[in-house]
């Protein structure tokens, strides 16, 4: 065999054995194009499309540290109460809140959470908690949600309602400068009653910088009701608010007094800052499950302060005296971060 042969042959060998291999290759796929998350506007700021749907989600919270000091009994009012004159606790809050267009108007998931931490000194000081979770499609809405009863002065000087939060099922409508609302409340574990059941109607009406609310409800077990009215103006560098209830007796959505009035002031003092004095009177406070014939008053102020974009500072305090009762003090000092 010469040289030329061995040659020949050496390459014919080479281009099988080549040719069997490229037979034989693995071609990686061609990567999916990635679709990135894109800005939804068309119900507000904050929210995105959920990858792949035209469902606009929006996710937020806070994160809050607060310190209250009063009466044991007072305290209760901030957070699950104690046994001491002071107490601090945490709590992280977040929220889901999912939106589309509908042929019956806009669809909304709405979920909140609350996450809250004290030292563990009694049952229940640490817990988690549903704060909302609800659909709601046009003007319906079901679920566990705030009550209309919810809504107070500025400041932290008022007590404008009982239980505010229930499971509901409502309508509201929305004509712009006025709104009207109706809700038929489960009011199980906000009374003594087994079967308790509740009716709420609102009418409200917002005209330039002045906002009016008459609101009522009643409670079928206790055969009892309240009515409220709320008055909201701006009025100079800040806001005026004055509210007045009536009860016919105690009932789950107002069970305080017979009546009361209340009144604040928010003066805008600039951008970062605003100090809010508050007052309110209490006539015929409840005694015993029943309105009695003494009568209690609050005054109180409240300040904020914005330290930057995202973290602000709000403290409280408040004073309060009621015929034949022992008079108090007490308020708090929070840090918050919303995002």
């Amino acid at each position: 065999m010469n040289i030329k042969s061995l040659l020949l042959g050496s390459a014919a060998a080479l281009a099988a054995v080549s040719g069997a291999q490229a037979a034989d290759a693995i071609v990686a796929a061609e990567p999916e194009p990635m679709e990135y998350v894109r800005v939804c506007d068309a119900f507000g700021t904050g929210y995105f499309y959920i990858p792949g749907t035209e469902t606009c989600l929006k996710i937020g919270g806070f994160i809050r540290v607060q310190g209250s000091f009063g009466r044991d009994e007072v305290t209760s009012r901030y957070d699950n109460g104690g046994t001491s004159d002071w107490d601090m606790f945490s709590r992280a809050y977040i929220s889901f809140d999912a939106k589309s267009d509908t042929e019956y108007g806009t669809l909304t998931g709405f979920f909140a959470g609350e996450f809250n931490a004290d030292n563990d000194t009694d049952e229940g000081d640490s817990f988690i908690d549903v704060d909302e979770a609800y659909i709601q499609l046009g003007g319906f809405k079901a679920g566990f949600f705030y009550s209309w009863w919810d809504k107070g002065l500025n400041g932290e000087t008022d007590t404008l309602g009982n239980f505010t939060e229930f499971n509901s099922l409502a309508y509201i409508y929305d004509g712009g400068t006025f709104q009207a609302g109706i809700s038929v409340d489960e009011l199980e574990g906000a009374t003594t009653k087994d079967n308790g059941v509740g009716v709420t109607g609102i009418v409200s009406a917002t005209l330039g910088g002045v906002a009016f609310d008459l609101l009522g409800s009643y409670d079928t077990e206790a055969e009892e009701g309240a009515i409220r009215a709320l008055l909201s103006a701006d009025l100079g560098p800040g806001t005026f608010q004055i509210a007045g209830i009536w009860a016919s007796e105690t009932n789950a959505y107002w069970d305080d007094s017979e009546w009361t009035v209340a009144a604040s002031y928010r003066f805008n003092v600039n951008d970062k800052f605003a100090i809010t004095p508050g007052a309110q009177y209490f006539g015929n406070v409840n005694e015993n499950n029943n309105f009695g014939n003494d009568d209690a008053w609050r005054v109180g102020i409240t300040t904020d302060y914005q330290i930057t974009e995202g973290l602000a500072t709000r403290f409280t305090i408040n004073y309060e005296d009621q015929d034949n009762g022992d008079e108090e003090v007490f308020g708090f000092l929070r840090l918050q971060r919303d995002f």
